[in-house]
C-alpha cells in the first residue's frame, strides 16, 4: 500500500509539473527561432539581404527616420491567402503573413553598394489574429542575426553624403518598445503596409511597375479600386512629389500619426498627426498643449503659424532631452533635413 501511495503521489508530481511547464509556456507566447536565418528569408548568406523567392521587397512613399540608417522591406503572405485593401488603415493581413525589417548603415552613404554593417531586423508575424515582434540583433561579424528581446546600443562608423565621417550611437528598442509605437486601439498593428505609402513605382525583375499592382497580382490585395481612387503621400525630400505642405504632412503622418491619432498611444493630447487629420486645430494649429511643462517649455502652441521657433511641435522634435523628445523611440539624434522643411510649412502659414 505504501509502495502505490509513494507511486501515484509521484505520478500526481509529475502531472503538476507538466501542467506547470504547459502554463508557463503560454505565458511566454509563441516560441522565435534563435536565429534569423532559420526563418529562410534570404538565398545563401543571410548578410547579402538577398530576398528568397516566396518573400517579395517593398518601399514607402516616406519612411519613418531611425536616425539615418537604411531600411530593407520585405514581406511574406501564406500561398493561396490574401491580403484585405484598406484605404485609410494597415492593410489586413491573413494568419502566417510576416513582415521583416532590417536596418543598416552603408560605410560610405555616396557609395551604398560599397559594403554596410547590419544591425538589426524585426520580424512581425500574425497567428491566430495577433501581430508577435521577433527582434533580432546581428553579431560582430556579420554572419547571423539572434534573437533578442532586451535591445542594446551599438556604435557605428560612417562616411555621410557630404563626405563626412560620422559615430553613431544607435539605439535598437526593446520588444516593448516596440509594441508601443505600433498599439492601436488597444492591438498590435502594422504601420508602413497602407495604401497611401505604398502607392508608388518600383522597380521589380528590373521593369518599373506600380507597386500596388504588384501586390495586387502577387497576393491577392481583395477590395483594391482603380489606381487612380487610392490615396498616395508625397515623398517627403522630393520637391517634385508634393507641395512643402503635403511633404511635411507625409513625413509628420509616418514618423508621428501611428501614436498621434484618433486610438493610439498620444490620443489624449488630442493633437492628430496621421494624414486623415483636416481640423486645423486637432492638427495642432493655434492648440494649446493639453498639459504644461517641460515639454512646452513657455510656447502656446503645438504650431504657431508664421513662426515654427515658437512652436512646441519644432521644440520637441529638435530636443534630445528625453523627457522632452518626440518621437520618444527610435532616435538619438535630429533629421535636420525634415527640421528644415516642417520649419518651412510652419513658416509659410498665415500669421
Amino acid at each position: 500500500m505504501r509502495k502505490k501511495g509513494a507511486l501515484f503521489f509521484l505520478l500526481l508530481l509529475s502531472i503538476a509539473a507538466v501542467s506547470l511547464r504547459n502554463v508557463r509556456g503560454k505565458d511566454k507566447g509563441p516560441r522565435a527561432p534563435e536565429k534569423l536565418s532559420e526563418w529562410g528569408f534570404f538565398k545563401g548568406d543571410p548578410a547579402d539581404l538577398e530576398p528568397a523567392d516566396h518573400v517579395l521587397l517593398y518601399e514607402l512613399n516616406t519612411p519613418l527616420f531611425s536616425d539615418y540608417a537604411y531600411k530593407q522591406r520585405l514581406v511574406v503572405v501564406p500561398a493561396g491567402k490574401s491580403i484585405q485593401y484598406s484605404a485609410g488603415e494597415a492593410f489586413d493581413f491573413p494568419d502566417g503573413s510576416i513582415l521583416v525589417k532590417t536596418f543598416y548603415y552603408p560605410a560610405d552613404f555616396r557609395k551604398p553598394a560599397k559594403g554596410r554593417r547590419i544591425i538589426e531586423t524585426r520580424v512581425l508575424q500574425k497567428e491566430n489574429g495577433v501581430w508577435n515582434f521577433y527582434p533580432y540583433l546581428w553579431n560582430e561579424e556579420q554572419t547571423e542575426a539572434y534573437y533578442d528581446v532586451s535591445g542594446t546600443v551599438k556604435q557605428v562608423s560612417y562616411t555621410d553624403l557630404s563626405g563626412k565621417k560620422r559615430q553613431e550611437t544607435y539605439v535598437v528598442p526593446n520588444k516593448n518598445q516596440c509594441k508601443s509605437c505600433h498599439e492601436f486601439n488597444g492591438k498590435s498593428i502594422p504601420i508602413g503596409p497602407a495604401a497611401r505609402h505604398l502607392n508608388r513605382t518600383v522597380q521589380h525583375a528590373g521593369v518599373d511597375v506600380s507597386q500596388l499592382q504588384l501586390w495586387k497580382n502577387r497576393f491577392g490585395l481583395e477590395g483594391m479600386p482603380a489606381e487612380a481612387d487610392i490615396p498616395k503621400n508625397a515623398v517627403w525630400n522630393d520637391a517634385a512629389s508634393g507641395s512643402v505642405a503635403q511633404r511635411a504632412r507625409a513625413y509628420l503622418d509616418i514618423n508621428c500619426g501611428h501614436c498621434h491619432r484618433p486610438g493610439g498611444q498620444a490620443s489624449t493630447s488630442g493633437l492628430y498627426l496621421y494624414a486623415q487629420e483636416s481640423d486645423s486645430t486637432r492638427l495642432g494649429i493655434n492648440k494649446p498643449p493639453v498639459a504644461a511643462g517641460r515639454a512646452a517649455e513657455s510656447f502656446r502652441f503645438s504650431i504657431e503659424p508664421g513662426y515654427p521657433e515658437k512652436s512646441i511641435l519644432i521644440y520637441r522634435m529638435r530636443s534630445l532631452d528625453p523627457g522632452i523628445m518626440m518621437p520618444e523611440v527610435g532616435r538619438r539624434r535630429n533629421d535636420e533635413e525634415a527640421l528644415q522643411l516642417i520649419s518651412e510649412w510652419i513658416a509659410g502659414m498665415k500669421k
